[in-house]
C-alpha cells in the first residue's frame, strides 16, 4: 500500500499491486486495474518510486518470514 495525496490535499492510501498505468497530463493520473482512476499531486516518478519501495519492503518481510519457517 502507498500513501498519495489528491489534488486538493486528502491524503488516501492506495494498493500499489492494482497500478495498470500512471500519465501525466498535466496532473498525475494512476490508472488502476479495477477500471478506477485517481488524480494524485505526487508527480510520476515519486508514484514509483513509493512502488518500487513498498515491493522491496514486500520482497524483504518474505524474506524473514522464510527464514523463521
Amino acid at each position: 500500500m502507498i500513501k498519495l495525496s489528491r489534488l486538493n490535499g486528502e491524503v488516501f492510501i492506495l494498493n500499489a499491486n492494482l497500478i495498470e498505468t500512471i500519465e501525466a497530463n498535466p496532473d498525475t493520473v494512476v490508472s488502476l486495474t479495477t477500471g478506477h482512476k485517481h488524480v494524485v499531486r505526487e508527480p510520476i516518478d515519486e508514484v514509483i518510486e513509493k512502488v518500487i519501495r513498498y515491493n522491496a519492503e514486500i520482497q524483504a518481510v518474505t524474506k524473514v518470514i522464510k527464514r523463521e519457517v
